[in-house]
């Protein structure tokens, strides 16, 4: 029987998508072990248990890996389309929740130093995680309330639309977790809907 020692320093023969992915998940758990600083090709290269040449010829720079790795993680959303616009939004914020927070307050806390390193902040590198032809989830919410007859199609900002997201992110960062559920159904009914010019609807708190 090989030894656990004797797997992790011998380089396997691992090719492709295998490969990449042994690599990708072995960065993740540096980067969230160890931080920005220690997010080094040697590093990830014998967690992963190959050498810094392979992660090279892939990644010529740290930060090639680094939004490889975060994009492995940042996986898509998946968009709620009940018809009503109250419930879609509670319910992309409990997903949310439940599937973002880890990765939120991760690359706003252990990729602190790559923030000051590069001249970048959060919204940087979420743009680089998203594809260019991508429309925000609570964007692609509110179109289609639009669409339906459930909002009026007058002129809305960005900052107006995506609230709620930035609200439970501020409420998971300072609580360093998942936020309570009140409190995704306080953000939508007491403080988005209105702000869309459509009625709090408290009462329907349960749903």
């Amino acid at each position: 029987m090989v030894s656990e020692q004797h797997t992790e320093s011998t380089p396997t023969r691992r090719r492709g998508a295998a490969l990449e992915k042994a690599i990708t998940d072995a960065a993740w758990e540096v980067l969230v072990e160890q931080g920005y600083n220690g997010f080094t090709f040697e590093a990830i290269a014998a967690r992963a248990g190959t050498s810094k040449p392979v992660l090279y010829r892939r990644w010529p720079q740290r930060e090639d890996l680094l939004i490889a790795t975060l994009a492995r993680y940042w996986r898509p959303l998946d968009i709620p389309d009940t018809g009503d616009l109250r419930q879609d939004a509670v319910t992309l914020l409990r997903t949310v929740n439940s599937e973002r927070a880890r990765a939120l307050i991760l690359m706003q806390i252990h990729l602190a130093d790559y923030f000051r390193a590069t001249g970048t902040n959060f919204s940087d590198l979420r743009s680089r995680l998203h594809s260019a032809d991508e429309t925000p989830p609570f964007e692609r919410l509110v179109d289609r309330a639009v669409e339906r007859g459930e909002l009026a199609e007058v002129p809305r900002t960005e900052r107006m639309v995506n609230l709620p997201f930035d609200l439970v992110r501020h409420d998971m960062l300072m609580r360093m977790g998942p936020v309570p559920d009140e409190t995704i159904v306080e953000i939508v009914d007491t403080v988005w809907l209105p702000l869309l010019d459509l009625p709090s609807r408290g009462a329907h708190a349960g749903r």
